[in-house]
């Protein structure tokens, strides 16, 4: 009988968790946000290119350009954003709760987030894949060379389940040496508490550069897995998913366009009715979203393309000096391609 009652009492507990994430989610997230007067944007506990403070405290970064979008979009305003800080760990909790109002924080899109935890990813940021970070005096040049070997990675994370199965596929043993985050696990990593470093590989060109000699390490040339990163918000509330799709679409087709920050006002006279379209000039296509007409001007204005974010955050204009590989636009030789404004 205890048994019973216990199970009823998990069950009703679970359905009290389901309702309450109900009520959040049906929330007028667009409301809320005006009315608060800035966009709650979860990021990452700090990975510089991505969302990270620089030496002003300011927040930079790919992800954090989105939080910006957002903001450009709903307010006009792209510094309309409260950033706040999220571990791996935490930050599917501060969004389901209701504590931010997206979340841009080099998160996975997996199945089992996009269908059990009632959010739903918006597109992706950055196509990436999981890698490995060796110091060079070990003389590794294979990931298949890691048999018996330390690895730090970080908790909560994709990274646990997939160097899991790689090891597991070929035959390997391996020891797991797991931090809280990634400050703690560079760190690690630089003490010497493990051999590798193992996690997506854009975020491994970001801890590489925080390292007290970059030079000493190098990213073996395996790929383990596919990692389409991008943001996040509660499912529930469709205009709010809308208004962060679009955003990020926004920026996507105006680098195909050959709109800029430096040309986007010249642009608004253009004959090209996409062009049109996209700024506002042909219709009001933000009007079924609740908002303004010029709601991608702003962004472009304010923030700029995707190809401008990118450079200047992780691409060769930035110290990571990542290659745009998979994340070119697909007139480039890349797979990373938007819906169009009509």
């Amino acid at each position: 009988m205890r048994d019973n009652n216990n199970k009823w009492l998990l069950l009703g507990s679970a359905a009290a968790l389901a309702l309450g994430t109900a009520a959040v989610a049906s929330a007028d997230t667009l409301d809320d946000t005006r009315e608060r007067g800035t966009v709650q944007c979860g990021v990452s506990d700090g990975l510089p290119g991505f969302s990270a403070p620089d030496d002003e405290g300011e927040w930079q970064g790919l992800d954090v350009d989105v939080c910006r979008a957002v903001a450009a979009a709903v307010f006009g305003d792209s510094e309309a954003v409260r950033y706040i800080s999220l571990n791996a760990v935490e930050r599917f909790t501060a969004l389901q709760s209701g504590e931010v109002d997206v979340l841009s924080r080099n998160t996975t899109w997996t199945a089992t987030r996009d269908t059990t935890l009632g959010l739903n990813f918006t597109g992706v940021t950055f196509y990436d894949g999981q890698g490995f970070l060796v110091s060079k005096d070990l003389g590794i040049s294979s990931a298949e060379e890691l048999d018996g070997a330390a690895i730090c990675t970080q908790s909560g994370t994709t990274t646990e389940l997939n160097l899991a199965d790689y090891f597991r596929a070929n035959g390997m043993e391996f020891d797991p040496i797991v931090f809280d985050t990634s400050e703690q696990t560079v760190g690690g990593f630089e003490a010497g508490r493990c051999d590798v470093l193992t996690s997506d590989t854009s975020q491994l060109a970001a801890l590489r550069i925080q390292l007290s000699d970059p030079n000493n390490a190098v990213i073996l040339p395996e790929v383990i897995s596919k990692e389409p990163l991008g943001p996040v918000v509660r499912q529930g509330d469709d205009k709010w998913f809308n208004i962060v799709k679009w955003a990020l679409f926004a920026m996507f087709n105006a680098e195909e366009y050959g709109i800029t920050s430096d040309n986007v006002d010249e642009m608004r006279g253009s004959e090209d009715p996409n062009i049109a379209r996209l700024l506002g000039e042909d219709g009001n296509y933000g009007e079924a979203m609740g908002l303004d007409a010029d709601w991608a001007y702003n962004i472009i204005k304010q923030v700029g393309n995707y190809g401008e974010a990118y450079d200047r955050n992780v691409g060769m204009d930035s110290p990571l000096e990542i290659e745009r590989g998979l994340n070119r636009l697909w007139t480039d030789g890349g797979i990373q391609y938007a819906p169009p404004i009509r």
